[in-house]
């Protein structure tokens, strides 16, 4: 269920990035990646703050401890990698928007329009990668949700499969 839950806080952080058609660099752009900033950056502590809560009950009470609950503190952690990666791409886009107000504040030229080419190509490079990193931890800590809850199904023995089936004369 943690798993499942931060999987879906994850994909809800993606889901409110505007995709590269509907990039328009603007104030309304700053205050998305401001707030997307903010929920990506709680949830990376959540993942921190939840790992070293289990690592700290892994370690005081070794005995009580089950698999799956050593699997769910390295699928927190594991998740932290691609979570920080987001939030650094989304870091990285902030500086392309940055770069792209300011050159859209300059006086015209070539060179102005090649560069404002280059960040708004960046800019959009930069929210790809960010929802791409949040895609793949949603994505391992489902697989290992997944695992978890779905218990394996139990061949039936050769006895109960001969007495259920039908006498053939």
């Amino acid at each position: 269920m943690l798993l499942h839950s931060v999987a879906d806080r994850l994909n809800t952080v993606a889901d409110h990035l505007p995709l590269p058609d509907q990039i328009r660099p603007g104030p309304g752009l700053s205050e998305i990646l401001d707030d997307e900033v903010r929920r990506l950056a709680r949830l990376l502590a959540h993942l921190a703050g939840e790992h070293a809560f289990r690592h700290r009950a892994a370690t005081r009470y070794p005995a009580q401890i089950t698999a799956t609950q050593r699997r769910t503190t390295l699928a927190l952690a594991r998740a932290a990698e691609p979570t920080g990666a987001a939030l650094a791409a989304l870091g990285a886009a902030i500086q392309h928007l940055g770069l792209l107000t300011y050159l859209t504040q300059r006086s015209r030229s070539p060179t102005r329009a090649r560069a404002i080419t280059a960040a708004h190509q960046g800019l959009e490079d930069r929210l790809g990668a960010t929802r791409s990193h949040l895609a793949y931890a949603a994505k391992q800590l489902r697989a290992v949700a997944d695992t978890q809850s779905t218990p394996a199904a139990a061949a039936p023995s050769p006895s109960a499969a001969s007495a259920t089936a039908p006498h053939t004369p």
